[in-house]
């Protein structure tokens, strides 16, 4: 499966991803896609299987890219403190901006995934959260946070993602200052 950024099955993913959010995936049908992609509905079967391959597409987009920000924002992190800020900003910045569609279909179209296609796009959420623990347990460790790591990812997951339900970019706080105070709040005192 290619995803070059600039590729035209990334286009149609990214295309898919904004009418499934806007619509819902089983309200977007494969005409809607090709038509506002400006092609036949039957030239989208050149680059997908099925519209489910479409919906597994857009998820994995979503996923695999803000779990790449996430390992490069680590990597360059110099303390854990920065580390757990990284978790925070790669977090939000991905959710509330460029993957943000991708990331909503992910979290709200779940149900209309087929059994068969679920394993490999928990391998991807996996490999995702398997990052957040790992900072999360050495913030345990140095004190930053509290010991029950696993609930706390699970609670500030579900918090962060419950975001774009109600953040608005011409609101109060910026994206990073959102980050900056959801981060703050999960410090201990």
């Amino acid at each position: 499966m290619s995803l070059e950024p600039n590729s035209r099955r990334m286009e149609l993913v990214r295309i898919a991803a904004r009418l499934f959010r806007d619509h819902g995936y089983e309200r977007s049908t494969v005409r809607d896609i090709a038509t506002a992609a400006g092609m036949q509905s039957g030239s989208l079967f050149y680059h997908f299987r099925n519209k489910e391959e479409i919906l597994v597409a857009v998820m994995a987009l979503g996923i695999s890219s803000t779990t790449e920000q996430l390992g490069e924002a680590l990597a360059q992190a110099g303390n854990v403190e920065q580390r757990l800020a990284a978790l925070f900003h790669v977090h939000l910045h991905s959710l509330l901006g460029e993957n943000q569609a991708a990331l909503e279909v992910m979290l709200y179209e779940w149900r209309s995934v087929s059994e068969a296609a679920r394993p490999g796009l928990v391998v991807l959420r996996d490999r995702y959260e398997a990052l957040w623990q790992q900072v999360l347990d050495e913030a345990a460790a140095a004190g930053l946070v509290k010991a029950n790591t696993r609930l706390l990812r699970r609670t500030l997951l579900g918090s962060l993602h419950w975001s774009v339900q109600w953040y608005r970019k011409e609101g109060s706080l910026s994206v990073a200052e959102l980050a900056d105070e959801i981060m703050a709040l999960a410090l201990r005192d």
